[in-house]
C-alpha cells in the first residue's frame, strides 16, 4: 500500500488493499494525482470510509452515509437531503473529525442558521430550520447506531425551529367556487384543480394520473404512483408512503367532468399522463367543509 510515481505521466497513483462487507479482500488503485501528498490523502480517506473509522472527517462520513441510505429512500427525498448536506452542513462541518464534533460546534452552527438570510432577503422559516437540524442529527444518529460513534451531540443540544408553520390558510367552498369559475377558460387547469379540491390528491399524484386510473362505473380513482421531475427527466415513482396507495371515491359531478375531459384528449393512450402541466411551488389551501 502507498503512493507510487508513474514516470510515464509524471503523476502519482495510490494503491491499497481492504476487506469489503462480505469479508473478501480487495484492492483499489487510483491514478493521476499531481503530488504524493494528494495520493496518500486519497488513500487515507478511502480506507477510513471502508472501515468507518470515526476519526474520519465529516465530509468522508457523509460519503459512507450516502452509500448506506441512497437506495433506501425515494430519489426525490435523497436529492432534498443531499442539497441540505451540500449547502448547509458541509460548509461548516466538512473538515471536522466525526469523533471530535462537540455540542459547542452544533450550537455555533445553529446560531449561523438562525441568523442566515435566504432567498428574498428573509431568514429561514421555522419549519426549514427544524429540517436542517434533523438532517444533521440523522447523520450523527446513523454513526451512533451503525458505526459506534459515542453520542449524537446534535440530539443532545436539541432542535431549532418548529415542526409545523404557525399559520394555515383555508378556503371555504364558496371561495373555491369563485376560483373555479375564474379558471373555466383554462380547461386543463380547471379539471386538475377540480381533482385536487374534491379528492385531496398530492400534486405529484395528480400529475401521474392516466385514463386507466379512472373507473367511471364505480366512480373511483386509483392512486398508485406519483410524478416528479428529477434532473431534467420525467420520473414516475411509488406514492409518498405505502398508505398513499388508495382508491378514492369521486363525487358524481367530478366523475362526469372527468369523462368530459378525457373525451377532449384525442388519441390519449391508457398509460399516458392526462395532466402534462407544471405547478410552481403550489400550496393548495385546505377547505373548511
Amino acid at each position: 500500500m502507498g503512493a507510487y510515481k508513474d514516470e510515464k505521466t509524471n503523476t502519482w497513483l495510490a494503491y491499497c488493499r481492504y476487506t469489503d462487507w462480505t469479508g473478501e479482500r480487495k484492492q483499489k488503485m487510483k491514478r493521476g494525482f499531481p503530488t504524493k501528498r494528494e495520493a496518500l490523502a486519497w488513500e487515507r480517506s478511502f480506507l477510513e470510509q471502508k472501515t468507518a473509522d470515526l476519526s474520519m472527517l465529516f465530509e468522508d462520513f457523509v460519503a459512507v452515509y450516502a452509500d448506506d441510505m441512497r437506495n433506501r429512500i425515494r430519489e426525490h427525498t435523497w436529492m432534498t437531503k443531499e442539497n441540505i448536506i451540500r449547502t448547509k452542513l458541509l460548509p461548516y462541518f466538512c473538515k471536522k473529525k466525526m469523533s471530535e464534533i462537540q455540542t459547542k460546534d452544533v450550537i455555533a452552527w445553529q446560531n449561523e442558521m438562525l441568523t442566515a438570510v435566504g432567498a428574498g432577503g428573509k431568514g429561514y422559516s421555522p419549519t426549514y430550520l427544524k429540517t436542517l437540524h434533523n438532517q444533521l442529527s440523522a447523520i450523527l444518529n446513523h454513526a451512533v447506531r451503525h458505526y459506534e460513534l459515542k453520542e449524537n451531540v446534535a440530539a443532545k443540544v436539541g432542535s431549532i425551529g418548529k415542526k409545523e408553520a404557525t399559520e394555515m390558510l383555508f378556503w371555504t367552498k364558496d371561495e373555491y367556487f369563485k376560483f373555479a369559475n375564474a379558471m373555466m377558460d383554462k380547461p386543463v387547469s380547471y379539471y386538475a384543480f377540480e381533482i385536487l379540491y374534491w379528492c385531496g390528491l398530492r400534486v405529484g399524484e395528480l400529475l401521474a394520473l392516466t385514463s386507466s386510473d379512472f373507473d367511471f362505473t364505480k366512480e373511483t380513482i386509483s392512486i398508485t404512483k406519483s410524478y416528479q421531475r428529477l434532473k431534467g427527466k420525467d420520473v414516475i415513482t411509488a406514492p409518498k408512503t405505502p398508505k398513499s396507495i388508495r382508491v378514492i371515491q369521486m363525487p358524481r359531478i367530478l366523475s362526469e367532468e372527468m369523462q368530459e375531459y378525457l373525451g377532449m384528449l384525442y388519441g390519449i393512450q391508457p398509460n399516458e399522463r392526462i395532466f402534462q402541466i407544471v405547478f410552481v411551488s403550489l400550496k393548495f389551501p385546505k377547505t373548511t367543509e
